[in-house]
This record gives structure tokens, sequence and C-alpha cells, in this order.
């Protein structure tokens, strides 16, 4: 059902998911992160993709809930996160993420006094590599990645190490969300969501990300390509002009009765 306008609603639970897969340094980084915050989640779920380091001793260590995903890469586990989430709102990030201590309390705050609001995505700045090197690529990373997700969704994209959504929003795109180790969970995600309600940008919702992707030519090609396939994967039916006709479409039917009259008639 989509969201509409309202007064300030009841204070929303929080769940937070990280998917991880033999990350259990940058994994403990992270809970201690979330331990500290200003207003602690409600629950922390961890999915444990197959890893063979400590990470699922780790997150149980951090007072998370261990949830196992067999089937291998981030698509399965985040949606296997999502699925197994309890509480009203779904934030997410990676185990190599370190959230500011203000960023469940900023992203529940916008919940809970937006009713109208679905959807969040956020920015995030390197803890690592060369100092001088972090704000400029941070800022051409998310900068890019922005303007050729809004060229491919003709919306905002979403960005996996910082976002946030209903759970009643999962709920009525999560059959239909592709579980695929080729594909980028994110940018995925921003296509399902994205055709029923508006993706917002949350800009105080600081986050801290690794630089790790710029360090490894194979992975961060590997980023590329399924990037593109993500893209393959829902174009041409996706195709940005078709998707505003269909969200026109859907927008004029909510407004008119059963019978072609108007609904408020």
């Amino acid at each position: 059902m989509p969201y509409h306008d309202a007064p300030r609603s009841e204070r929303p639970t929080v769940s937070v998911v990280i998917p991880v897969k033999d990350d259990a340094p940058a994994l403990r980084r992270c809970l201690r992160a979330l331990a500290l915050q200003t207003d602690p989640p409600d629950e922390v779920v961890v999915v444990d993709n197959g890893s063979r380091d400590d990470s699922a001793e780790v997150a149980r260590a951090g007072g998370a809930r261990v949830v196992p995903c067999a089937d291998p890469g981030i698509p399965a586990a985040a949606a296997t996160g999502y699925d197994r989430a309890t509480c009203d709102v779904i934030l997410r990030l990676d185990a190599d993420c370190v959230p500011a201590a203000s960023w469940v309390q900023r992203l529940r705050h916008q919940f809970e006094t937006r009713p109208g609001t679905a959807v969040l995505t956020g920015g995030a700045r390197f803890t690592d590599g060369p100092r001088l090197l972090r704000t400029a690529l941070a800022a051409a990373y998310l900068g890019l990645y922005a303007v050729v997700g809004f060229t491919a969704l003709g919306h905002l994209p979403l960005f996996g190490s910082n976002l946030a959504f209903r759970r009643s929003a999962w709920r009525r795109v999560s059959a239909r969300v592709h579980r695929d180790p080729g594909l980028h969970d994110d940018f995925d995600l921003a296509f399902h969501l994205g055709e029923y309600y508006p993706i917002r940008y949350a800009r105080r919702a600081a986050m801290g990300m690794s630089m790790r992707p710029f360090f490894d030519r194979r992975a961060f090609g590997q980023r590329i390509a399924r990037g593109f396939r993500s893209v393959v994967t829902h174009w041409p039916v996706d195709l940005p002009p078709i998707r505003i006709v269909r969200r026109w479409l859907r927008v004029a039917a909510s407004r008119r009765g059963p019978f072609g009259t108007r609904g408020d008639a």
C-alpha cells in the first residue's frame, strides 16, 4: 500500500541486517559501532554466507542474531536477512562499514516523523586508504554511481552500505527480487522498490566504509560487471520511460473507482 503524508506516527522498531562472509575483524568493528549507537536498533541480524572464519561467533558475541544462508552471493544473503528481520524498518550496511553514532537515530527519526517515507538511501566516507584521497575518491565513486543509477533507473539508486526501508515495502517486492550472485543486490532492489515508492536521500545518516574495492582490480572489475548485468537483466522492460509511464498509469488508476469513476466522487 502506498504511503501518504500523515501526522507523526508511532516510533518504529528497527532491524539492522549485515551480510558477511569471512570478514570477522571488520564485522567486530561494525558491531561495536552499532553497540555505541545513541539510539540502539531493536535487533541486529547477521547473515552468515558460508564463512570459514569465526564471523558467526563474532556476531553472536556482539549480540546479533545469526542467520545462515547457504546460497552464494550478497544478493541471496541480503534478501535472507530482510526475510528474517522482524521489525517495522530494515536498515542495511556491510560488515566493513562503521556507522556514525547517530546513524540508527537519524534513520528511525525520518520514518517516525515522515510516514510518507518508505525507502531511504545514504552516502558514505572512506575510513581507510590514503587520507588525502579519501574525500575525493568517495565523492567520485558515489557521484558516478548516482549518475549511472539515475540514468538506468530514472530515479535515485540505492547504496548497499547505507540504506533503509519499511518491512512492508520489502514484503511487497521480495518475491520478484533477484538472488543471483552475478547481480548487484542494491541496484536490483532499487528497480523493484523504486517501482512503487520514491527513493529519498538521507543526508545526515553518516556512514564510514572501507576503500578495499579500489585495492583489488579483480574485485573492482567484478563490481562493474555485476552492475552492467543488473541493468541488462531489467532492460528493456524497465527502461526509465517505461517505468515512468507505468507509475503514472498506476497513480491514475488509484484515483479512479472500480468502474472508471473518480475515487473521490
